[in-house]
This record gives C-alpha cells, structure tokens and sequence, in this order.
C-alpha cells in the first residue's frame, strides 16, 4: 500500500505514520530521501481531526447558514483539500448529525438540584441562547435518524427531570413537546425580527408606523407607542414571561400522588 502524509492531511489512515513524527518533521519524500525537521518559527499545520472539522462546519454555517456548509466550504474554512473532509465523515448528512450534537452539548444539562420548575427554566434559558448563536440549527435539532450521545443525554435529562416533577410517562411527553415547542418557536421568531437588539426598535418601528394611513390600525398604534417605543423595551423579555405561564400550568397537571412515580 502507497501511502503518504499530505500537506492538507492524512492520506493514510493515521497508524501508518506515528503523531509525532508527523509534529516534529516538515517533508516526508518519497524513495531514500530522509525526513527533514521543520524550521524553527515556521507555521505549524493544527492536525484535522473529528473535532475540527465539526467546529469548523459550525463556523460556516455560523457566518452563511447551513446551506452554504459544503464539503468544499468546509474543507476551505479548514484550508484542506476536500478528500481530507471524507477521511472522518463519508457524507454532508453525518457531518450534520455531529453538529447537532455538538450543538445539544452546549446546552445546560438538567439536574436534580432545585425544584423542578427552576431546573427547567434553566435549561429553557440555556437553550435559548445557544439557539441565539446557532440560529440555522432549530430546525436540524429534531431531525437526525442517528441521534448523537450528547442529543441522547440531554433528551434523557429532560424525561427524568420531568418524571421526578411527578408527571406520568404521558404528561411527561406532552410537557416536554410544548416546552420544546415554546423554546425553538421562541427562538425561531427572535431570529426573524428585522431589528437587532432593543436599541434598533425604534429604528424600524417607526417607519412602518408612518406608513399607516390616519385613524387606521389604532391598535397596533397603541400597542407601539405605550409599550414597544418605550424606553427599556426588549423582545427578549417576553420569553421569560411565556415561559413562566407555560410551568404555571404544567404544574397543575401533577398528580396529588403519582399512580406510577419513577424508579
């Protein structure tokens, strides 16, 4: 078997040439010619690995969205040629499958400390921002056929965070479907506003509200001018509030005593 050690990556699978004397040598030629050490200062190449590659897909999508993640896009984030890419990941779809999981990792893990309302919210708040830095992902979270162990961890903690509030296995599936459903619809519609942050609503608010034609939609004219144009206005600020109301009346749907309380 010919192999080699490219520039761009392994053209081998990686036991063929041992880690350091790949870090400690610049040029392996073919024939009898010796490997030369690297010069002192010069760039050293970080390694690819599952890992980076990974950060890296994020990165694109991060900057374009996932539809601009390419195997060529990725492999020029990685300055790599794309047969390097296909060395850790056969295909775009498994390469999705590990940033949704890398994704679900940065999410707070429920825990048994606190009350159960208070674990939730938590996470819930969790989720939210990290949906705010990944915004492209809401609609992958859900989607992956192979599920990766950080996704499996997560959804776990959730149910038991759940089960251990009191609901029964039923409840429990209708709680978790609405709070997942309030937080990716919360963050879906966040990422849409067409103003940054609440320094920006008057910037875009005001416009539109010179567009109306007198005396028509009064209460739209209303509901901008005595709420969102007020000083301290904030978005974001509704998610909290919603999702209060949502624990609120999922606590009324635990059982006095469980008929089937968790193991």
């Amino acid at each position: 078997m010919n192999c080699f050690f490219r520039s761009d990556g392994p053209g081998c699978p990686p036991y063929f040439v041992q880690e350091a004397t790949i870090q400690s040598m610049g040029v392996l030629s073919s024939g009898n010619a010796k490997l030369k050490p690297t010069n002192e200062g010069s760039d050293k190449r970080v390694p690819l690995s599952r890992e980076r590659v990974l950060r890296a897909a994020i990165a694109v999508a991060d900057a374009a969205g996932v539809r601009a993640l390419t195997i060529r896009s990725l492999a020029a984030k990685l300055g790599v040629k794309p047969m390097s890419v296909y060395y850790y990941f056969a295909n775009k779809s498994e390469i999705l499958d590990g940033i949704v999981d890398v994704v679900f990792s940065e999410i707070d893990l429920p825990t048994g400390d606190g009350d159960w309302q208070s674990v939730i919210r938590h996470r819930a708040i969790s989720a939210r921002r990290v949906l705010a830095r990944h915004p492209w992902v809401i609609v992958l979270l859900e989607s992956r056929k192979i599920p990766g162990p950080a996704t499996l961890r997560h959804h776990d903690a959730m149910i038991g965070t759940l089960r251990r509030a009191g609901f029964s296995v039923e409840m429990t599936a209708h709680a978790y479907a609405l709070l997942d459903s309030y937080v990716y619809g919360f963050a879906v519609q966040e990422a849409a506003l067409p103003f940054d942050g609440k320094d920006s609503v008057a910037d875009v608010s005001e416009p539109i509200m010179q567009q109306f034609p007198s005396g028509e939609y009064p209460h739209l004219v209303e509901m901008a001018t005595e709420h969102i144009l007020q000083p301290g206005y904030d978005f974001g600020n509704e998610f909290e509030f919603g999702l209060n109301v949502i624990l609120d009346a999922l606590t009324r749907s635990i059982p006095t005593t469980p008929a089937n309380p968790p193991s």
